[in-house]
């Protein structure tokens, strides 16, 4: 069983990539369908393996891979402004997340909008900090 976390991996693709094509799936050929989920662990979707790995074979070979990293937007990590002081902020609020998480013992509902009142800032930016303090977590 594998996560959306290991298909990016796997793939390269971006996040919104993943779900474009799992909710499009039905409009795909079988070959480069994308799997159904197989099993789901809180809000974490796994998927069959050797599924993901024909669907992504079969995806190469027919349509391709060179638009994967083309979304119009500047390159970077996906996760702040190609580093420097927004990636710096973002890396400490994960290790907040993260730490936070830890002590709760896994993911809360609320945690990003707690940790924006106790910590200054957006939502929105906590809600991607936690986000990506869940994978290192689950990891």
């Amino acid at each position: 069983m594998v996560s959306r976390v290991w298909i990016r991996e796997l793939t390269g693709a971006s996040a919104a990539t993943l779900a474009r094509w799992y909710a499009q799936r039905h409009t795909r050929p079988l070959e480069r369908r994308h799997p159904e989920v197989v099993v789901t662990v809180g809000t974490t979707h796994y998927f069959d393996q050797q599924a993901v790995e024909s669907f992504w074979a079969a995806w190469q070979q027919d349509v391709g891979t060179g638009r994967l990293g083309a979304a119009g937007r500047k390159p970077g990590d996906g996760r702040g402004a190609n580093g420097g002081v927004d990636r710096t902020r973002r890396d400490q609020a994960v290790s907040v997340a993260l730490a936070a998480l830890r002590a709760e013992g896994g993911p809360r509902r609320g945690l990003a909008a707690r940790l924006a009142r106790e910590h200054g800032g957006v939502a929105r930016s906590w809600q991607r900090a936690v986000a990506e303090a869940r994978a290192l977590y689950e990891q």
